[in-house]
């Protein structure tokens, strides 16, 4: 048994491998020719615990299985299963107990089975009942803080127990005080018992032993044979025995036996492999040696003289198969992407009539893009050009019926014929044009883009699918003409920029020589199109951006070096020879002219005699000097001024460059502005496309549920039809097997009551027996019910066919046979007779049979009508309902087609409202026109100044009141305060303080002094406080420092008294295992002496006392003797 556990599910699991109990009679057959086992006679079980086991062991009867757990504090057993079962089977426990033992454990069972031993980390030894599991003695043999108890053996008897500690190195000896009862008895009786069956078979085995004689295996022969091979080849896998004369066990000599015949086998071959081995090894040698002689050129290297060429031939042959293979799918995969390109490319670029691209802004962060735009095909242009003209059409005919009806109705109207002109021509407006009509009622802001919407029908008359059809092609039109619109004048505003970057670029080569003229370290400011503002460039890999060495060929290394060369040799040969050139940059630096330019640069060269003293210059000297310093100052000036206008036309360059680009910024802003409005109208336009579309698809579902419908109503009402004649049939058939079954029951009828007259010549008696025999009728076996035979065969006859009642029919006449047999014949009865009664009894029993297959077909009949009449009321109510539903969808169909969803415009935030709830329901919201509303609110408004104004005039009068009222009641209250002040005067209560305070002339210098004297009280006592508070600070530091003390002795005390009772514990138990006896008399005889020795000391020391004491009273007379008394006078 095996035991691994599983740390991913938390459980144990258990490997069981059984052999057969007669293992000798079976060796032979499974076991190889090395004497292993085979696979086949071992058999193995898996099973896996809900717990992790640290420790398990199976009983002797292999029924059950005994575990300590590792994670929770347990003792488990688990029963195995009686069959036998494949794969893994689960254990659950049979029987859990707690070990009241900490940490991982061992389990171990006694010689006899019947004692489970637990050890573990905590140094306690338990042994329990296997039954029970119950622990009945416990020892602590060592410390948990030597974690615990390694191993543990226990004697054949059960008496002698050894335990071996993990890290305390102890080896400690058990033995049970007291050893008896049941527990004793069973362990030594199985002690006996295998005392007496082991020497038994010791006995066997020594008579055995010495009656067979010793084998000796001399493999001395071998052995020579096996030193001469080593002696030829150095082969390791040959067996080569030193001592042939010693014994060896049973299965080496089965593998040296499987070895030598392996040897013997392929000897030959071994040595023809090894022979050819060796003159291959001696022919490449000399070839080596013959290669080392050739010269560098013939040589061939060392790799070259490797023998398998098959080998290496092949590997090339992989290595060029693979190669093939990586350029193949590289190839493959760059087609693949290569193609994908080609498909985005075509898809987002070429079939683009627009291409999207975008401007960027100089100085803000600002892009605008365009519209990418795909181009109409063929079959959007002539649908577009269909609409167009059917629109133009509808105006036409539109105008005719209108020109029809004025000249009949011109005679009777001739009065109002002004205000129908005006009628006629807003309807004209609004049906024809729609061009007046303001932007909320057309739903979007197309017009703003210049775009005519005069085709369009109103939002009101869009009933029909056609209509809608054609609104969304003229939408998708507009949409088209407002993106064409804004990419016109986005195309105007890049070409603008192009402009401006052109130009910046032309006063940028200027600035540049400003810059260098003035020797300035400013970076020139040069914008750039980005590749969003050229998409065109991220199509096209520029050189630079390729990051891989690019290979090139030798030959066109060579040819490019010596192209260099060749036009560096014409380079020089024509500088040679040009002669002019070398003698304007000798002699006048390269320049006919002196320009402007050159001012900065020029140098006025120095006089030679500059170089020598002031004091020897001559008078010409010093006048050149003069002058030198003239033409140094002129061309300071010039150069000053020169710079100044240099400065001047940089500052003007840089500031136009600012401002055209600062304009440009500005356009574009402008621009995208116009970008947001026309995406706007695009929405709008898209968004009443989409409404559109998704009314024609509610539409679309609503005619093919009609139409679904209708058809399932025609279905419906022919099989209401086909149902209601079946049912006609079905009752005719009814009504006329009916009458039939009556006239076979009154027949039956009458035979049974005419029985007694025909047989009336015959005693009373008899034909009283006669008749009980008339009535009786075979048993015979019942046929199964009618879902008994559908279940059983499915596709056999049915009970109430015809088949089946001819078999019921004839074996019911057989039956009939045997009771009209002879043999049941009455006593005395003339056969003649009874010949006649068994005819008309078997006339009476067919009649019976008649009237049952009929009252079966009856029913058959009756349950058939009664289907057919549910079916016929099934398919009614399913047309009703039908018809229900067909009413419901028309009127919804009509509610669709008459509540149209438009779109309006709203402007916002003119309007602001209070606690206004914002509502998302409009369904029973009517259109009113602006005006009517703004005229009713401005009416609303004067009437409720007017309103404000006398409520104003009502609220000041009233305040007025208000006002003197609360004057008043202030006069009256203040009138009560004086008298009660009066009354309080005349009242006043005068004591003594206050007549001190009146008679003192010096009230305050009185009420000073007391102060002070207060003062100088407070003082004294606040000083005295802080004495105490400090000499109560000091004694609470003493205190805290000697609590400090005794908290610190304290602890170590109970530190060592720790320590001292662990000791004390541990060697109590040592002495508790090792023999309590000869300690306990240890201890008895030691106390005695204790004692003995304490009660002489007693002794002795009451003898010292009294001792003392005299001497104590001899000191004290002799020191009175010595000193004078004092009496008190």
């Amino acid at each position: 048994m095996v035991l691994s556990s599983l740390p991913e599910a938390g459980r144990s699991r258990l490997e069981m491998f059984t052999l057969p109990t007669l293992l000798p009679q079976v060796s032979t057959i499974f076991a190889d020719e090395r004497g292993r086992l085979k696979d086949e006679i071992i058999h193995k079980y898996l099973y896996e615990l809900e717990h992790t086991l640290s420790s398990a062991v199976l009983d002797f009867q292999s029924k059950q299985i005994y575990g300590f757990c590792s994670q929770v504090p347990y003792i488990c057993s688990y029963l195995l299963p009686k069959e036998e079962h494949m794969g893994i089977y689960i254990l659950k426990p049979y029987k859990k107990v707690q070990s009241r033992q900490y940490g991982p454990g061992m389990l171990y069972l006694s010689s006899h089975g019947l004692w489970l031993i637990t050890i573990a980390k905590c140094g306690i030894l338990c042994i329990r009942d296997v039954y029970t599991l119950e622990t009945f003695a416990r020892c602590r043999s060592h410390s948990h803080q030597g974690h615990g108890i390694q191993s543990m053996r226990i004697s054949m008897d059960g008496q002698n127990i050894l335990v071996n500690g993990r890290d305390d190195g102890t080896l400690v000896y058990l033995k049970w005080k007291r050893f008896g009862g049941l527990l004793a008895s069973e362990i030594l009786d199985y002690y006996q018992k295998l005392l007496i069956s082991l020497s038994s078979t010791m006995g066997e085995e020594n008579d055995y032993l010495s009656t067979t004689p010793k084998v000796c295996i001399d493999l001395g022969s071998d052995s020579e044979h096996t030193k001469q091979k080593a002696s030829i080849d150095s082969s390791q896998d040959e067996l080569v025995p030193t001592d042939v004369k010693k014994e060896i066990p049973w299965i080496q000599q089965k593998s040296q036996e499987a070895i030598k015949k392996e040897v013997n086998l392929f000897s030959k071959k071994r040595k023809e492999i090894k022979e050819g081995i060796k003159s291959l090894s001696k022919t490449i040698l000399n070839m080596m040696e013959e290669n080392d002689k050739l010269e560098n050129i013939a040589k061939l290297d060392q790799q070259e003289f490797g023998l398998d060429l098959e080998e290496l031939e092949r590997l090339h042959d992989e290595s060029q198969e693979e190669v093939a293979k990586m350029i193949k799918d590289v190839e493959m995969h760059n087609l693949a992407k290569s193609y994908l390109a080609e498909l985005i490319k075509e898809e987002c670029w070429n079939s683009m009539a627009v291409k999207g691209r975008a401007l960027k802004c100089f100085h803000i962060p600002c892009v605008v893009e365009n519209f990418p735009m795909k181009a109409r095909t063929v079959e959007e242009l002539k649908e577009l050009e269909r609409v167009l003209q059917q629109k133009k059409i509808e105006a036409e005919c539109l105008k005719l019926r209108k020109e029809i009806v004025e000249a009949q109705s011109g005679v009777i109207l001739v009065k109002k014929r002004h205000e129908e002109d005006d009628e006629e021509e807003e309807e004209e407006d609004k049906t024809v044009k729609c061009s007046n009509l303001p932007n909320y009622l057309l739903g979007s802001l197309s017009t703003d883009f210049g775009v005519d919407t005069s085709l369009l029908s109103s939002q009101l008359q869009l009933h029909s699918r056609e209509e809608k059809i054609n609104q969304i092609i003229l939408l998708k039109d507009i949409i088209y003409k407002v993106k064409t619109a804004f990419n016109n004048e986005f195309d105007a505003a890049y070409k603008q920029k192009e402009f401006e970057i052109t130009r910046v670029k032309e006063r940028n080569v200027r600035i540049r020589e400003i810059i260098v003229d003035l020797e300035l370290e400013e970076a020139v400011w040069q914008p750039e199109f980005e590749d969003c503002e050229k998409p065109e460039r991220t199509l096209v890999v520029q050189d630079e951006e390729i990051t891989a060495h690019k290979h090139v060929m030798p030959w066109h290394k060579a040819r490019e070096e010596l192209i260099v060369n060749r036009e560096t040799e014409r380079w020089l040969l024509i500088q040679g020879a040009n002669t002019r050139l070398r003698a304007l940059m000798d002699m006048m630096g390269g320049v006919l002219e002196v320009k402007k330019e050159d001012i900065l640069r020029m140098v006025i060269p120095q006089p030679a005699f500059m170089a020598k003293p002031d004091a020897v210059w001559t008078e010409e000297e010093r006048k050149q000097f003069k002058d030198y310093e003239k033409k140094v100052k002129e061309l300071n000036e010039e150069r000053d001024k020169y710079r100044k206008s240099l400065e001047a036309e940089l500052k003007k360059l840089q500031n136009s460059i600012q401002e055209s680009t600062q304009a440009f910024d500005e356009h574009l802003k402008r621009l995208f502005e116009r970008r947001v409005k026309a995406e706007l109208v695009t929405n709008q336009e898209e968004l009443k496309i989409s409404n559109l579309a998704f009314s024609l698809l509610l539409d679309e579902e609503l005619s093919s549920r009609e139409k679904f419908l209708n058809n399932y109503l025609t279905r419906k009402q022919l099989e209401k039809s086909q149902t209601s004649e079946a049912v006609r049939k079905s009752r005719e058939d009814l009504d006329v097997y009916k009458e039939h079954y009556d006239n076979l029951l009154a027949e039956d009828k009458v035979m049974d009551r005419s029985f007694k007259k025909e047989f009336s010549e015959i005693p009373g008696h008899q034909v009283d027996i006669l008749y009980k025999l008339f009535k009786r009728r075979p048993r015979i076996s019942k046929q199964k019910t009618h879902s008994e035979t559908t279940s059983a065969v499915p596709f056999g006859e049915l009970p109430g066919s015809g088949k089946l009642s001819k078999d019921a029919f004839a074996q019911l006449m057989k039956a009939m046979d045997e009771l009209d047999n002879i043999s049941n014949m009455p006593e005395g009865l003339n056969p003649l007779v009874w010949n006649h009664f068994c005819m008309t009894r078997r006339a009476k029993v067919e009649n019976e049979q008649k009237v049952k297959q009929k009252a079966a077909d009856l029913l058959e009949m009756a349950t058939f009508l009664r289907k057919r009449v549910e079916e016929e009321e099934k398919v009614q109510q399913e047309i009703e309902r039908v018809f229900h539903e067909l009413i419901l969808l028309q009127e919804e169909k009509v509610r669709f087609q008459l509540n149209l969803t438009i779109q309006i415009l709203l402007k916002q935030g003119q309007v602001e409202l209070e606690n206004f709830q914002l509502v998302l329901e409009y369904s029973d919201a009517i259109l009113i026109n602006r005006n009517i509303i703004e005229d009713l609110n401005s009416v609303i408004r004067t009437q409720g100044q007017k309103k404000i104004a006398s409520m104003m005039e009502t609220k000041d009068v009233h305040k007025r009141i208000l006002q003197i009222e609360w004057e008043h009641k202030k006069m009256e209250m203040e009138r009560e305060d004086l008298n009660q002040k009066a009354w309080d005067i005349q009242m006043l209560f005068f004591s003594r303080d206050r007549q001190k305070y009146l008679n003192e002339p010096n009230y305050e210098a009185l009420i000073s002094i007391q102060i002070g004297i207060m003062e100088q009280t407070i003082a004294v006592l606040d000083k005295t406080h802080k004495k105490n508070v400090e000499n109560c600070k000091k004694l609470l530091k003493k205190l805290g420092k000697f609590s400090n003390q005794k908290d610190i002795a304290n602890y170590t005390l109970s530190c060592n008294l720790r320590e001292e009772l662990v000791a004390v514990s541990e060697r109590k138990d040592i002495c508790n295992a090792m023999g309590s006896k000869l300690t306990c008399e240890k201890i008895v005889k030691e106390r005695y002496e204790n004692m003995m020795q304490q009660q002489k000391l007693t002794h002795i020391s009451k003898q010292q006392a009294e001792q003392i004491s005299i001497l104590q009273t001899e000191v004290e007379r002799l020191r009175m003797k010595t000193f004078p008394a004092l009496v008190q006078m």
